[in-house]
């Protein structure tokens, strides 16, 4: 499909192209992607088109669960409790798969861009604080727990030591989805 560019404005010059395919652990997925050949915009998206229980899963971060498989959709939260982070879905949430390594290593990643945005010294002093502990976590020096709920159940920690269980409404309520809903 050939639509006007929302940028540049030129006419046609947007190319949408969008399939269907199925992934290994996310089931069948959408990919979008818009190429405007103006002014080289670009934008692409995978959207999870199936849906499973609403989930929970959750599991002690020590040395022997680092390489703990993390499926995580784009409508999931990924908290660490014990050091007060939480990432919650929004429009631009991404899906990835990676290990419980990995996760810790974007946490850092985060709290290494806030130390770069938030200037006060309180926020620096917390932020470096944080980094601390993340690393001691990667170390095994610090016990932590990685908690992923996933609403449409897209989301699971696949390791033995991991517990899962299903979410109940409250705990649904109570979680963002990354997606726009319209309520009656």
């Amino acid at each position: 499909m050939k639509i006007d560019c929302p940028l540049c404005h030129g006419q046609k010059s947007l190319d949408i192209t969008t399939h269907l395919e199925k992934i290994p652990y996310f089931g069948e997925v959408m990919e979008s992607t818009l190429i405007c050949h103006e002014c080289g915009y670009r934008y692409s998206d995978v959207l999870c088109l199936d849906q499973g229980d609403p989930m929970r899963y959750s599991l002690w971060v020590e040395s022997e669960t680092l390489n703990a498989r993390v499926v995580k959709s784009q409508s999931a939260t990924i908290k660490i409790p014990e050091l007060g982070l939480k990432v919650e879905p929004g429009p631009r949430s991404t899906a990835y798969i990676s290990n419980i390594e990995g996760v810790i290593e974007r946490f850092q990643a985060a709290v290494k861009m806030a130390l770069k945005l938030f200037e006060d010294e309180k926020a620096q002093e917390r932020s470096l604080n944080l980094l601390e502990d993340l690393k001691k976590v990667r170390n095994g020096e610090k016990k932590v727990k990685v908690i992923l709920e996933d609403p449409m159940g897209q989301s699971f920690i696949a390791h033995p030591k991991a517990s899962k269980r299903r979410l109940t409404s409250e705990e649904i309520k109570k979680l963002k989805t990354g997606f726009i809903t319209i309520e009656r």
